[in-house]
């Protein structure tokens, strides 16, 4: 159970994440696709390189024209977004993945493969910037239920793309490419049909932005690790298929196994390590554990099966390392979300661009080991440059305030009262019974004879490598001041406070647990979520997080029955029906 903005009017029953509006469906839908995209040619690269009488690093170039197209234009679809729409990127970016994949498949040279990978680049760049906004501002039943949905698309796309891509290209190389424009079609179609423009941010986002982002500590540390990670990474993703001497088919199956690894880690496991060591611990053992698998592949690179098994397992740690590299931007990142985003991506993807070429190069000077061991050293390499943000990351985390100016954890709603006693905290979202979750904590302030805080839990979702903030400041504050001034017509004076966490849910209620415990609140009051049982498990719940963290004491406010507080036993009755 959680208690978050993300909650229907109708809180009677559990809410499915899969209860969605058609244009839920339209861009998830898409996302599969889109998600597919750099799979999906990893099994055909051999053949490529036999159909086309060209060099591993030449057919290297899919990667690199992809991936730089994609990086330069990271800097500027946030720029374009805000002016023209997010509906109307969205429509370019799948038109112009429907135009270059189609005519990939239907070029008979490596050079013309390459240009048109360059331009199927520029249309991923526009779609992804876009896509998770899209969903969340077109969710029914609130965003939780669509953030689920669009993990799954991810997982999906990451899995099945390699499978789709070896039973195409097991019939021809050009099967892939001509899948991928045709499914596109469809999704520009239902997108076209389906879904509302979302309302357009009151200031158009500068191009120049992204850049002059970068000139802050934080978020320049965390993009250069993720340049570093990325060159390992697309290292192995580029060039790992060469040794491993399979068939098209065989190859689908493998890089299968990798992304079903690649999802799995990232949505169920990197935030759950993340709870327990903290963001900076796990990517030190992460990348840690990246570079022992590169190496293990380069030592290993004239015995096939040794690269299958040590790239299927590359998977969990590639995963885990992309939910919480996007996270450590989030958490140090000095301006808006969407220009951290647009920075953190131009440096990872020209890593990523760069990485695949320089391998093929490297290989064919040297030997076929070589360009892992680089890749193993830009792993290792990146834990170092972590570290010299380290201080940045935890301070972000625990929010000390210390440092570079992020954005606050806590932003106050109407007039604070000063010297006041600890409060009493209810933690409430924007859903159908947040009126009488705090009315009902309000005669509960009143019988103990404390103030009443009210606090609004502002989430940025992350999901693997993007992130999102499921309301405006403005919708938060405005949600908080429609309790302030109920409250102020019955009499009953309270105060406002915006708490800000990036995340999942259980990264919210331990940020919350730590505001309760600072105001030294003797009780915090939540009141019961709909969420069904799956959306918890996969997105984390803020009310175990919370209790499990917090020192005061976890109250469960129900408006029509007795409230009770929370423990560890009362959690497992309530998640078992009780």
């Amino acid at each position: 159970m959680s208690v978050s903005h993300d909650e229907p009017a109708n809180s009677g029953k559990a809410a499915s994440p899969f209860r969605q509006p058609k244009a839920v469906w339209a861009v998830a839908f898409a996302c599969v696709i889109s998600f597919m995209g750099i799979g999906l040619v990893d099994p055909i690269l051999p053949a490529l390189a036999d159909s086309l009488d060209a060099s591993p690093s030449q057919v290297s170039l899919l990667f690199s024209s992809y991936l730089i197209v994609t990086a330069v234009a990271m800097l500027v679809v946030g720029a374009v977004s805000s002016r023209v729409g997010a509906k109307r990127t969205l429509v370019i970016g799948l038109a112009v993945i429907v135009v270059f994949s189609a005519l990939a498949g239907a070029t008979d040279s490596i050079d013309g493969i390459v240009g048109f990978r360059a331009g199927w680049g520029l249309g991923n760049a526009l779609f992804i910037a876009t896509s998770l906004a899209v969903i969340v501002a077109s969710a029914g039943g609130g965003f939780g239920g669509a953030i689920i949905l669009y993990e799954t698309a991810l997982g999906l796309g990451i899995a099945v793309g390699p499978l789709l891509g070896g039973e195409l290209g097991a019939i021809s190389w050009r099967g892939p490419f001509f899948g991928v424009s045709a499914l596109m079609a469809v999704a520009l179609v239902a997108t076209l049909v389906f879904v509302s423009d979302p309302p357009r941010p009151k200031r158009p986002t500068s191009p120049a932005a992204p850049l002059k982002a970068l000139r802050h500590r934080g978020l320049l540390t965390m993009g250069i690790m993720a340049l570093l990670y990325n060159w390992g990474f697309f290292t192995m993703l580029g060039y790992a298929p060469y040794p491993m001497e399979l068939n098209a088919h065989q190859l689908g199956l493998v890089f299968t196994g990798w992304g079903l690894l690649v999802a799995l880690f990232s949505v169920l496991v990197a935030p759950r390590l993340q709870a327990r060591f903290g963001t900076a611990p796990v990517l030190y053992a992460n990348l840690l554990g990246l570079g022992i698998v590169m190496a293990l592949i380069a030592a290993g690179v004239e015995t096939p099966t040794v690269v299958v098994v040590a790239v299927i397992a590359s998977g969990a740690f590639i995963g885990i390392n992309n939910t919480l590299t996007t996270q450590a931007v989030m958490l140090v990142s000095p301006v808006e979300r969407s220009v951290a985003s647009s920075a953190y991506g131009f440096l990872r993807f020209i890593g990523g661009g760069l990485a695949p070429y320089a391998a093929g190069k490297i290989a064919e000077a040297t030997d076929l080991g070589v360009p892992f061991y680089v890749g193993a050293a830009a792993f290792l390499l990146a834990i170092p440059v972590l570290a010299s943000g380290h201080r940045l990351v935890r301070q972000a985390e625990q929010r000390t305030g210390e440092g570079e100016s992020v954005e606050p954890a806590l932003t106050p709603v109407g007039p604070q009262a000063a010297g006041a006693e600890p409060p009493l905290i209810v933690a409430v979202g924007a859903h159908g019974r947040a009126a009488a979750v705090v009315e009902a904590a309000a005669r509960l302030a009143q019988d103990s004879g404390s103030p009443l805080q009210i606090v609004h839990v502002q989430q940025t979702a992350v999901v693997e490598e993007q992130a999102v903030e499921t309301e405006t400041h403005d919708q938060a504050r405005a949600a908080v001041t429609a309790h302030l001034d109920r409250l102020a017509a019955q009499g009953v004076a309270a105060t406002g406070q915006i708490l800000t966490s990036v995340g999942d849910r259980a990264a919210a209620g331990r940020a919350l647990a730590r505001h309760a415990a600072d105001a030294g609140a003797p009780t915090v009051a939540v009141g019961r979520s709909p969420l069904g049982a799956g959306t918890q498990f996969g997105e984390g719940s803020l009310t175990t997080a919370l209790t499990r963290a917090a020192t005061s004491t976890v109250v469960l406010i129900d408006p029509d029955s007795t409230h009770r507080p929370l423990t560890a036993s009362a959690l497992a009755e309530l998640r078992g029906g009780g």
